[in-house]
């Protein structure tokens, strides 16, 4: 009798587990996950942790425990946070002495003037009035013959002009050793951005328990903004101005 082969199913080689039963792929698998999904993440953390309202006025409080200039101006920066501005470049034809382009509107400039304002600092006539009687040495940019007070003191080179004349101009030194302690509170500080145009903004403190750091108001597009980005840009002039403090009704009444 031939023998009959049994014709089954073929045996199986026993297979060799994969090294931490697969936890490793499951691993590397959350890490480029979570690598692709980091700037969204941190876009969203951001947006909820932004500076707020409260954390604005908490700000403006504990910078009031010291009564000097810079923590009114910083305090005063601050407090522009909180109002809404569209970004408008637009020339407008405004009053003089004390006049202004449309509330909801304004460019970096206009965070300054309008800060300083709030405490009885008229950069309008100020920056005309000197304007006015040393034109020459204003920079000729562009092609005026004559002052024009719409828009001579919303100009950043014009401030910064008139802030080195009537400022403390406090020298600037190489990008690589710049540091933040080197800004006090309520300096106002210009910048050249990476495409070339001018910028200026006020340092203030940062929020909550970042007061210590040194932050800045500005305007770069957004409105009044909050931000971390004192180093980020080129500087070009760092500024202390006082002014003459003057009450805005006695300013009107001239």
């Amino acid at each position: 009798m031939n023998t009959i082969e049994y014709i089954g199913p073929h045996p199986k080689k026993p297979t060799r587990k994969p090294w931490g039963g697969g936890w490793l792929m499951v691993l590397l698998v959350v890490a480029v996950v979570s690598t692709l999904a980091w700037p969204h993440i941190s876009n969203a953390l951001a947006k909820n942790n932004a500076p707020n309202e409260l954390i604005v006025e908490e700000t403006v409080a504990w910078l009031g425990q010291k009564s000097n200039f810079g923590n009114q101006l910083a305090a005063a920066a601050l407090e522009r946070t909180n109002v809404n501005i569209t970004y408008d470049p637009a020339y407008y034809q405004i009053s003089y002495p004390t006049g202004d382009i449309p509330e909801g509107k304004g460019v970096c400039t206009d965070v300054i003037i309008r800060s300083y304002r709030s405490l009885g600092i008229n950069l309008q006539r100020l920056v005309h009035e000197d304007m006015k009687e040393n034109f020459r040495i204003y920079p000729q940019l562009w092609n005026l013959k004559d002052t024009d007070s719409n828009i001579d003191h919303r100009r950043v080179p014009n401030l910064q002009r008139y802030l080195s004349r009537h400022g403390k101009e406090i020298p600037l030194v190489d990008t690589a050793e710049q540091r933040a302690d080197d800004f006090d509170y309520g300096d106002v500080v210009a910048w050249r951005l990476a495409h070339g145009a001018t910028h200026i903004g006020i340092v203030v403190p940062g929020p909550g328990n970042r007061k210590g750091e040194k932050w800045i108001v500005h305007n770069n597009g957004s409105g009044p903004q909050w931000d971390d980005k004192l180093l980020e840009y080129q500087i070009i002039g760092h500024y202390r101005f006082s002014g003459v403090a003057r009450d805005i009704e006695e300013i009107i009444s001239q």
